[in-house]
């Protein structure tokens, strides 16, 4: 029996629309969240995601502001636009979109980010405290894998979650919010990577299974076990003639046979995608709360 979808657009929806109400609330008490956005240069996908994360904020009724730079501007700019937004009270989060040119160190911008405000997840500060299980801006993929687990009816509690790949955007914090003695997570959890000597060893045993390897069909049948939930992180540009953009999406999982085995999975487009901007609206509207406390 074919698995079950997990929309990531139905459910990316359905926060939005609770968003929207809690942005309408804050308005009354006088608070209202905003989002400041940095781009350096432009890169076709940053460009991309940046339109959406404005759209995202103006649809839920959040301020929002971008500053775009040149690709050659100097880092010491770059700190000084995050500088004035740290201090800005309309801005509640903000966020830098990555890759950065090669002459702007990644670390340096990072860190520059008040912690409060930083909406990826990202700051050493807030990565210190998710590992110690502390509230925190949860990094906005893992934690869009965690929402759709939830409202999917595949709480991952006591299950055995095996992550293949341990990048820090993806890998590394989604274990860590998983592991956690809380709602939502509370799993055992297995990270494969590259240094795995047998990586079917390892996925065959999920219960849960996260593709997040950056390589398009990485996860086959043949790894996965009959009833396994499948969450495919991956979106890979696969060249592609026949499509207007000249390429297609694909995950890193071999989707028509895995969701013939599997009982859930999630799709590529459609699937964790939508939710990534979703969380990081989520978060931006929850650090205005924060900010505002006391």
């Amino acid at each position: 029996m074919a698995a079950k979808i997990i929309s990531g657009k139905d459910v990316a929806a359905e926060i939005r629309a609770e968003l929207k109400d809690q942005v309408a609330d804050l308005k009354t008490k006088g608070i209202v969240p905003g989002l400041g956005v940095v781009l350096v240069g432009e890169d076709p996908a940053s460009v991309s995601y940046v339109t959406s994360k404005a759209k995202g904020c103006e649809e839920i009724g959040m301020y929002e502001e971008t500053v775009r730079l040149d690709a050659d501007t100097p880092e010491d700019e770059v700190l000084k636009v995050i500088d004035r937004m740290n201090k800005d009270p309309k801005i509640s989060g903000i966020l830098v979109q990555l890759p950065l040119p090669d002459h702007i160190s990644v670390e340096n911008v990072i860190s520059y980010i008040s912690p409060e405000k930083d909406v990826d997840g990202f700051h050493p500060v807030n990565l210190g405290k998710l590992l110690r299980g502390e509230p925190c801006p949860l990094p906005c993929t893992p934690h869009g894998v965690k929402q759709l687990l939830e409202r999917s009816g595949n709480d991952p509690s006591g299950k055995h979650v095996v992550i293949c790949g341990r990048s820090n955007i993806v890998g590394k914090p989604l274990a860590a919010i998983l592991m956690q003695k809380a709602k939502g997570a509370n799993a055992v959890v297995t990270v494969v990577h590259t240094g795995a000597k047998d990586i079917p060893y390892y996925t065959k045993q999920a219960d849960i299974l996260v593709a997040a390897m950056g390589k398009p069909g990485a996860i086959t049948a043949d790894m996965v076990s009959e009833g396994t939930v499948v969450v495919d992180v991956g979106v890979n540009r696969i060249p592609d003639d026949t499509k207007k953009k000249g390429f297609r999406l694909a995950g890193d999982v071999d989707y028509e046979p895995v969701a013939e085995k599997a009982s859930y999975i999630t799709p590529v487009p459609g699937g964790v995608g939508p939710m990534t901007v979703t969380m990081l609206l989520y978060n931006t509207v929850e650090a205005a709360v924060r900010l505002n406390q006391g």
